[in-house]
């Protein structure tokens, strides 16, 4: 009962919180922020803060832009785009990017978030011509360069015997305590795109005598765009999307809470892989070619990737985080040929449109995982192909799309989705998909509340409203079934996941916020005493109330109450909750800073909280807390120059309730954990 009334009277004193106020809070960077708090993953947070940052860098002309160059724009849904684009194709020339502001689909906070990717340009009566030493004469350079180190010594760079390491080899990292990558891009605008990224984790080793090639990952990508018929060219590491992403998608999928405005995805031209992550990309050739109508995009990829192999030299798992740190990851690195290759054709005639898509992969041993209970209908073999088909339909206030795809043994995937935009003031998704458990599509990822693309039924309705002046209200519902076994559940089983979040503007600069999960679904559990696993329910309420202010001398601070609660039918209730406060400065062009400092206790890992803090440039940062402690951050980026800055993090965690961190190799002797970040960006 005590820790419900401290947490009371914790949440009524930041709500009693005030500052006079005047500024600016409407960022992209926030925006992504609140991508990472709602739960997507990190390379797609990577991968989308890269993209966002080059095309800030390399604005859009409006009197020159495309429809489809439009519908590729990450921050605008598929009936936002086509709306813009309509209303330049009868108001051309406009005078001032503040003219989006009347076009019907756009509120007024989407405006002020897309802005600064738009500038107001020439009317241009034809495309440019492609010309490469124009290209490379304007182009510009752009290097990064990160080095982080933990301050605490880890168990795998503890000093053992050499009759201990004959025996145990895995205990002991064979490179150096800390993590160094290095980027260099060449852009001009969004016709030409050209970079290297070298990177070595924390563990690796780096140009040792016996690993002399330095880096232990490096990436490279070229790409080129409206070069005659030729839309997209690219070359070295690219994602790609097609359709609904049933048959091929290793772009970024956003969570559900952001598909309430737009749930449908879009068949998408080649793009550059420039992040650190060593998986989830392609390695060869891609290009679309357009003619007439009709789009037509081919790919190829051959590679080597990571895999866990079997006494019979077969892949039982792939191997997926980039690490090559002790002598069993240096056994699995880049131990197996993949092979992927396909391609799609898109036919568009006004606001219908329907693409073809196939993918063909293969690899260079046999892929059986081991026999479970939950893996029976995995697929299984060295070769496989998919197909599929996608539409989609727009009305004037309703939009249809969807996709049906089948997989190599036979079986068929589907997803569809109808979307009611009344007005600007209210958006409503409904959607239905059934990923049959037999469905085996390798490269899938989809719309789902699982991470494959198999084994689901489910219902999706999801809304954004306005329903008085300063107040936004978001909320779904999604109703899903699982037929066969999944991990940790060995029947068929189901799941229900809500969300409601609700935000009050109080002026431009200030704004508060409530949202609320909640999410039941099934699990093994053992009672006490008990050998024979049940499968019970279990279910998770999540509470978040979040107030933001932005003071005229560039000041921001942020105060956030997270609660969770967790409980399997029949066990107690297990209790977490966290309160944390952010504050940074905007208002000087040389420095900028972020801090963080926040207290949390949770009874259980099951009940842990999740909290984002404001990384150095282009990184992102969302641990889990549980137990009992604080953490505290500050970060501070210097711009030395117009073209180069320097950024640098210190973080500490220290917990109460625990004399050793981590396990295993990543084990820490004592309660804190210290950790250094920096970044250094020099562009020409």
């Amino acid at each position: 009962m005590i820790r419900y009334v401290t947490l009371c009277i914790i949440i009524a004193l930041c709500m009693l919180t005030t500052f006079v106020v005047q500024g600016q809070t409407n960022d992209w960077r926030n925006y992504i922020e609140q991508m990472a708090e709602e739960g997507m993953d990190e390379t797609s947070i990577e991968n989308m803060f890269e993209e966002l940052s080059f095309k800030e860098q390399n604005p859009l002309n409006l009197n020159a832009i495309t429809r489809e160059e439009l519908e590729r724009f990450p921050l605008l849904s598929g009936n936002q785009a086509n709306a813009i684009a309509d209303f330049l194709d009868k108001n051309r020339p406009v005078y001032s990017v503040f003219e989006l502001r009347n076009v019907y689909m756009l509120d007024y906070a989407t405006v002020e978030l897309i802005i600064p990717f738009f500038y107001v340009g020439e009317l241009l009566q034809k495309k440019e011509p492609f010309n490469l030493g124009r290209i490379l004469k304007h182009s510009r350079h752009n290097i990064q360069m990160r080095f982080d180190k933990t301050l605490n010594k880890r168990a795998g760079y503890g000093d053992f015997s050499d009759s201990i390491l004959a025996k145990y080899p895995n205990r002991k990292y064979l490179g150096e305590d800390f993590y160094h990558s290095l980027k260099y891009s060449l852009s001009y605008r969004d016709k030409f795109q050209a970079g290297i990224v070298g990177e070595k984790d924390t563990g690796e080793p780096f140009w040792q005598p016996d690993f002399r090639k330095g880096y232990d990952h490096y990436g490279f990508h070229l790409v080129l765009r409206d070069v005659g018929k030729i839309r997209t060219l690219a070359l070295g590491d690219y994602r790609l999307s097609f359709g609904q992403g049933l048959v091929l998608n290793n772009d970024f999928m956003l969570g559900k809470g952001f598909f309430t405005n737009d749930i449908m995805r879009r068949t998408t031209a080649p793009k550059r892989h420039f992040s650190t992550a060593e998986s989830s990309f392609f390695r060869g050739a891609a290009a679309v070619v357009r003619l007439q109508n009709v789009d037509v995009t081919m790919f190829y990829s051959n590679k080597l990737i990571d895999a866990n192999v079997s006494s019979d030299k077969e892949i039982t798992s792939f191997k997926t985080d980039g690490y090559h740190r002790v002598p069993l990851d240096m056994s699995k690195r880049n131990n197996t040929q993949e092979q992927v290759m396909g391609g799609n054709v898109n036919y568009r005639l006004n606001r219908f449109q329907v693409g073809l898509s196939g993918i063909h992969h293969a690899y260079s041993r046999i892929y059986n995982p081991t026999l479970r209970y939950y893996n029976a209908d995995y697929w299984r073999g060295r070769e496989s192909t998919n197909i599929g088909v996608d539409y989609s339909y727009r009305f004037p206030k309703f939009n249809i799309a969807g996709e049906t795809a089948r997989s190599q043994n036979g079986t068929i995937a589907h997803i569809h989705m109808l979307q009611y935009n009344p007005s600007s003031l209210a958006s409503f998704t409904l959607s239905y998909r059934d990923y049959p458990s037999t469905y085996q599509a390798m490269y899938a990822k989809a719309f789902g509340d699982g991470s494959r693309v198999q084994n689901e039924k489910g219902m999706y309705v999801g809304t954004t409203f306005y329903p008085f002046a300063r107040v936004t209200v978001s909320m779904y519902g999604d109703v899903v079934k699982f037929p066969t076994p999944k991990y940790n559940v060995q029947e068929p089983s189901s799941a229900l996941d809500l969300y409601a979040m609700a935000t009050y503007n109080f002026s431009r600069e200030t704004f508060f916020e409530m949202r609320y999960k909640f999410k039941r679904k099934d699990k093994n559990v053992n009672y006490p005493d008990d050998k024979i696993t049940s499968v019970l329910p279990y279910q998770t309420n999540k509470l978040r109330l979040r107030y933001l202010k932005t003071m005229r001398s560039g000041w921001y601070y942020r105060t956030t109450v997270d609660i969770a609660n967790y409980q399997v039918l029949y066990f107690p209730h297990e209790f977490g909750y966290m309160i944390s406060q952010n504050f940074g400065h905007r208002g000087n062009k040389t420095l900028h800073g972020d801090g963080f400092f926040g207290y949390f206790k949770s009874d259980t890992f099951n009940a842990r909280l999740y909290s984002y803090e404001r990384n150095i440039l282009s990184t992102f940062y969302m641990p889990s807390f549980y137990g009992e402690g604080i953490r505290a951050a500050l970060s501070v980026r210097w711009n030395v120059m117009d073209n180069l800055s320097l950024s640098v993090k210190c973080s500490q965690t220290r917990y109460f309730d625990r004399d050793v961190i981590g396990t295993g190799t990543e084990q820490i002797d004592g309660n804190k954990r210290t950790d250094i970040f920096t970044y250094l960006v020099f562009k020409f």
